[in-house]
């Protein structure tokens, strides 16, 4: 999916630079970086992800920026690649010399981004990734949404409750679906179930009938998935046609998984969703979420993503004001104020010693007309 906005583009609100004045210099301005999947498999939830962090960018401006200064996000493209990724946050880092990136949509890219940023004392939001690995990344690593001990944990317990005890389970191979395979299968056997067979497959394969007719064997009473982009296309249409349809499938992060899919593939599975807006917690600052993003975008919110996007903004301004300052000494010390008991839009984080959500609210959600619906 091309960027309108072409890569490297900044986020800037108008109306914050004219609240400020036009002699204000963009040397007075505050930028952070953020790194997202522009293209690629993903690059719509990327879209929605970039609209999230725009419309936040602009409310903060609105409101008068960070310390009386326009607030700005420097956006790259990291096409859902380890090495571009990396290459991204040097550029942001060495070049546009922020001392904060957002990022990324992947556990894979947002890891060694993460330990790149730590590792030269720069702060880094985990905004999407769930791999347990992420609470390894280090101590300038804050996440605002919860990792994959969560979201397996209220997988299996909702797939015990559906009545399924013998399932197989089918993600992709590298670090967020190993780390989901690994806590979902811990989690479903002290549920009392038992995963009868597992697929870790590779990534960008025109098909993966060999790996769904290897999984259909063990017979199971449903197929567990998690996926997204071209890949999880590319799965749904051929269960659909090897027939495997007619046995339940549950999605883990539904949302992604369904994204593209024509509806007939599709219809019928259930699955679970990391929820979105807090409409209580975010009363007065963004419960409009959904609406100042209809009327700017003129379409609903793709996905829950962009909401998550949205409260990495608000964080970061947050600890910009409490530090007074953009350097990145004096805003980790203030992050580690502002963060464990941040509110957004999406809850209040909780943080815990290792900058991890210890509570993640979660939605039942079942698959209608191609898109995910409350169940």
């Amino acid at each position: 999916m091309k960027n309108r906005f072409g890569q490297g583009m900044t986020l800037s609100t108008l109306a914050g630079m004219t609240l400020l004045g036009l002699a204000h210099t963009a040397q007075a301005d505050v930028n952070i970086g953020a790194i997202l999947p522009l293209t690629g498999t993903s690059a719509s939830i990327g879209e929605d992800q970039r609209r999230g962090m725009e419309l936040a960018v602009e409310q903060v401006n609105a409101q008068g920026g960070v310390n009386g200064q326009p607030l700005h996000v420097i956006v790259e493209d990291s096409a859902e690649s380890p090495v571009t990724g990396l290459n991204a946050v040097r550029k942001l880092t060495q070049v546009n010399h922020v001392p904060l990136v957002m990022g990324s949509f992947s556990s894979s890219v947002t890891i060694p981004i993460g330990q790149y940023l730590v590792k030269n004392n720069l702060l880094h939001i985990n905004i999407s990734g769930t791999s347990t690995d992420i609470r390894k990344i280090g101590a300038t690593s804050w996440s605002v949404i919860g990792l994959d001990s969560l979201s397996a944990s209220f997988s299996a317990q909702d797939v015990r409750q559906l009545g399924y005890s013998k399932v197989a389970f089918i993600a992709p191979d590298g670090a967020y679906g190993q780390g989901m395979a690994e806590q979902f299968t811990k989690a479903f056997e002290k549920e009392g179930g038992k995963v009868v067979a597992k697929v870790l497959y590779t990534s960008g394969q025109p098909s993966y009938r060999r790996e769904l007719e290897q999984i259909s064997r063990a017979h199971p009473q449903a197929y567990v998935y998690t996926s997204y982009g071209q890949d999880a296309i590319v799965l749904n249409r051929e269960a659909w046609e090897l027939g495997l349809n007619k046995t339940p499938w549950y999605g883990m992060y539904l949302t992604m998984a369904i994204e593209g899919s024509p509806a007939q593939y599709t219809n019928g599975q259930v699955g679970m969703e990391v929820a979105g807006i807090d409409q209580k917690a975010a009363s007065g600052n963004g419960a409009n979420y959904a609406e100042l993003y209809q009327q700017k975008f003129h379409e609903k919110p793709r996905s829950v993503y962009g909401s998550y996007a949205w409260d990495s903004v608000m964080l970061a301004a947050a600890a910009i004001n409490k530090a007074h300052s953009a350097d990145p000494a004096a805003m980790i010390a203030a992050m580690k104020t502002v963060a464990p008991g941040f509110t957004g839009i999406t809850g209040t984080l909780n943080l815990d010693a290792d900058n991890q959500r210890q509570s993640q609210p979660y939605l039942k959600v079942k698959a209608f007309n191609g898109v995910p619906v409350p169940r």
